[in-house]
C-alpha cells in the first residue's frame, strides 16, 4: 500500500513544480498588501477546486490570511490544523536575481524553501487522496497565514483560536537538514528598556544632571548577565539610543532587548527580572514594556506523542523522520503555546533560507507528497 502511495506522488512531480513555480513567481515579500491578496486568492481557487471552503481574513498592513475548510471521515470531528505561510523576506524584484528553475537535484527560487514548497506539497497531498478515493481522519483546516515573517501581529488571535479548537497542528515550514522534523523550538520575548533623566550642561553645572545614558548604560550591564548558556537562554541587547548633544548630560536613552529561551520557566524567570530592575542613580526613572512574543515550542509529552506517530507513519514508507530543536521561531510557537500538540519542520527538504541560495531538494518532493497524504489519514 505505501509502495503505490509513493508510486502515486512520483507521478504528481511535474504538477507538484508547476504549482510551486506559480507559487514563486507570485512574489509575497512581507507587508506587501496587494502581491499577498494575489497570492492569497491563487491559494483559494487552487483549494477550493479541491472541495474547501475557503475564507479570507484581513491581516491589516499585511494582506489576507487564508483559510480552507476540508471535510474529513469523522465528521464534526475536532479538525486537524495544517499550518503555513505564504510570506517571504524576499522584496519584490528578488525574481531577477534568483528565478525559479530546476537544476542539479535542486528546485530554487524566492520561497520555494521557506516556504511554499511546503504549501505547495499539502495541496499535491490532497491530490494523492482524491486519486485514492480517500478522505482525511477528521475535518481539517489549512491556514496560510501572510505576517508570519515579522512575528504574526495579524494572524496571532487567528491561529491561536484555530490551536484550541484542534485536535493537532501540523505546521510545514521547512525542516532541519536532512528533513529532520521540529520538535522543540527556542521562544522570543522583546523589550523596550527607556531611561528618564534629568538634562544639564555637562561642562557648568553636569551635578544638576542625572545621565540617562549613564544609568543605561549600567542597566545594560546586568541585564546581560540574566543569559543562562546551561539553559539556552539568551539575552541581546540589540539597540541602544540616547541623549541630544555631546555636551549635555543625556535626559533620556532606550534599549532594545532579544530574549531567547527553550522553556516557559526560563521566560518568566528573566521577565520578573526585568521587570524588577530599579535604577543605581535614584533621579532616574525606568520604564520596561514588552513580553513574550512567541513562547516556545516544548517538547512536551503530547507533542513528543504526535512525533511518534508521524515517525511510524515514515518508517511504513521507508524512511526515518529525525527530530531536532532549532532556536527560530515559528507559528507553531503559538499553537502548543494554548496546549495544542504540535509537529513542526514538515515541509520539504532543502536549504538556504532567507539566502539567494535558497532551494529545495527534489530528491524529497515525492517522499513528502506521500508522507503528508498518510498524515492527514491517518491523524
Amino acid at each position: 500500500m505505501m509502495d503505490d502511495v509513493l508510486r502515486l506522488a512520483e507521478r504528481y512531480v511535474p504538477r507538484f513544480l508547476e504549482l510551486l513555480r506559480a507559487l514563486v513567481e507570485r512574489e509575497s515579500p512581507s507587508g506587501d498588501v496587494a502581491r499577498s491578496r494575489e497570492l492569497a486568492m491563487f491559494l483559494a481557487r487552487e483549494l477550493e477546486a479541491r472541495g474547501a471552503r475557503v475564507e479570507l481574513h484581513p491581516g491589516s498592513g499585511f494582506g489576507e490570511h487564508m483559510l480552507a475548510h476540508l471535510s474529513g471521515r469523522a465528521a464534526g470531528s475536532r479538525p486537524l490544523l495544517v499550518i503555513g505561510h505564504l510570506d517571504t523576506v524576499h522584496p519584490a524584484g528578488s525574481l531577477a536575481r534568483m528565478p525559479f528553475g530546476v537544476a542539479e537535484g535542486r528546485v530554487s527560487g524566492p520561497g520555494a524553501y521557506d516556504m511554499k514548497g511546503g504549501v505547495a506539497g499539502v495541496l499535491l497531498a490532497l491530490d494523492v487522496l482524491a486519486e485514492r478515493g480517500e478522505l482525511p481522519a477528521r475535518d481539517l483546516r489549512i491556514l496560510v497565514t501572510c505576517d508570519e515573517e515579522v512575528g504574526s501581529s495579524t494572524s496571532r488571535e487567528l491561529i491561536e483560536r484555530l490551536a484550541r479548537e484542534a485536535e493537532a497542528a501540523l505546521v510545514i515550514e521547512p525542516p532541519l537538514p536532512g528533513g529532520v522534523a521540529k520538535t522543540a523550538r527556542k521562544g522570543g520575548s522583546t523589550y523596550t528598556l527607556a531611561v528618564h533623566g534629568r538634562a544639564a550642561h555637562a561642562g557648568i553645572e553636569p551635578k544638576r544632571g542625572a545621565s540617562a545614558v549613564h544609568e543605561l548604560a549600567r542597566q545594560v550591564a546586568q541585564i546581560v548577565e540574566l543569559a543562562d548558556p546551561d539553559r539556552g537562554t539568551t539575552v541581546n541587547v540589540g539597540e541602544i539610543a540616547g541623549g541630544t548633544k555631546v555636551n549635555v548630560v543625556a535626559e533620556s536613552a532606550v534599549a532594545a532587548i532579544d530574549v531567547r529561551f527553550w522553556t516557559r520557566d526560563e521566560a518568566e524567570r528573566v521577565d520578573r527580572a526585568l521587570r524588577s530592575l530599579q535604577p543605581f542613580d535614584p533621579r532616574c526613572r525606568l520604564e520596561i514594556s514588552g513580553g513574550v512574543n512567541r513562547g516556545a515550542l516544548e517538547r512536551t509529552a503530547e507533542n513528543a506523542a504526535l512525533y511518534e506517530r508521524a515517525r511510524e507513519i515514515a518508517l511504513r514508507l521507508g524512511f526515518e523522520l529525525g527530530e531536532g530543536a532549532t532556536g527560530g521561531g515559528s507559528d507553531g510557537n503559538l499553537t502548543s503555546a494554548v496546549g495544542c500538540p504540535t509537529l513542526d519542520g514538515l515541509g520539504i527538504d532543502g536549504g538556504g533560507a532567507h539566502s539567494p541560495d535558497e532551494h529545495i531538494l527534489m530528491s524529497d518532493v515525492p517522499r513528502r507528497i506521500a508522507f503528508l497524504s498518510r498524515l492527514l489519514v491517518a491523524l
